[in-house]
């Protein structure tokens, strides 16, 4: 039976986060290599990457810029979607409650008992 055989540089197999490590790491050593060039202007229609560093121990956020605007949209957005949630969960603890009344009988004396006591 035949092997088969792969080629090690076919890179279309690659996920496209590895592809593009892959050839941003190459265009850094690239970058190393060639002697300096002239940086023309940011209009002259070239996209500019900034290559950041790999930090395998984590990230830490310094400073987050959001607009108060668009922090209050966020937080009525969650607002109104914790209200299902909320319903929801009300549901299930009322049908939990019952279920154990139904099951335990003992749990509807003791509820009767504590409405029922005068107040001191």
């Amino acid at each position: 039976m035949a092997e088969p055989r792969f080629s090690m540089t076919a890179d279309e197999d690659l996920p496209r986060t590895l592809r593009r490590e892959k050839e941003a790491r190459e265009r850094a050593a690239q970058a190393r290599d060639a002697p300096p060039q002239s940086i023309s202007p940011p209009d002259a229609g070239y996209d500019y990457v900034e290559e950041i560093a790999y930090d395998p121990e984590g990230v830490t956020v310094t400073k987050l810029d959001i607009s108060f605007f668009h922090l209050m949209l966020f937080f009525i957005k969650a607002a109104f979607a914790a209200i299902p949630a909320i319903i929801i969960f009300v549901a299930v603890c009322i049908l939990i409650g019952e279920t154990l009344q139904s099951q335990l009988p003992w749990l509807r004396q003791f509820e009767f008992e504590l409405s029922m006591r005068p107040p001191k």
